[in-house]
């Protein structure tokens, strides 16, 4: 896997908007009317799930791809939701994953792309513990 492009994120109004640069690539965040925003683009946990749904569908096609099946197109639609805690204390979060098989394929071969979904780097990246480290980024002005 390539190391990600260094991500620059920027306020840009009315509100809550953000401009966000990824090489060359632009894209906007904002939250939704409701949540006090413009809704001119998705909300932050909706680029988590997207980058979780992109590599998903990603790492089924390159293992359909490697052993020759003939799967047509990966489908995943993602939610989140807060579920109670196994051990009864407060709330935690959910993301539900399904994922949608198109193609030739049998029983044992959809089995499996399914099990390789587990093994998708984003996936093993929120399942696992991580250290975010915050500092003051002197201003480019």
């Amino acid at each position: 896997m390539a190391a990600p492009e260094t991500v620059w994120v920027r306020e840009t109004g009315p509100k809550y908007e953000n401009s966000v640069e990824i090489g060359a690539h632009r894209l906007t965040a904002d939250e939704p009317v409701a949540a006090g925003g413009g809704n001119r683009g998705p909300q932050p946990f909706e680029y988590v799930l997207s980058g979780l749904g992109a590599c998903t569908s990603m790492t089924v096609r390159m293992y359909a791809d490697r052993k020759g099946w003939k799967l047509a197109r990966v489908s995943v639609r993602l939610d989140m939701d807060k579920v109670d805690a196994a051990d009864g204390k407060g709330k935690i979060d959910r993301i539900v994953r399904e994922i949608e098989l198109e193609g030739d394929l049998d029983a044992e071969q959809r089995q499996r792309l399914i099990a390789i979904a587990e093994h998708c780097p984003v996936h093993k990246f929120l399942s696992a513990e991580k250290r975010i480290e915050t500092r003051a980024l002197t201003s480019r002005s």
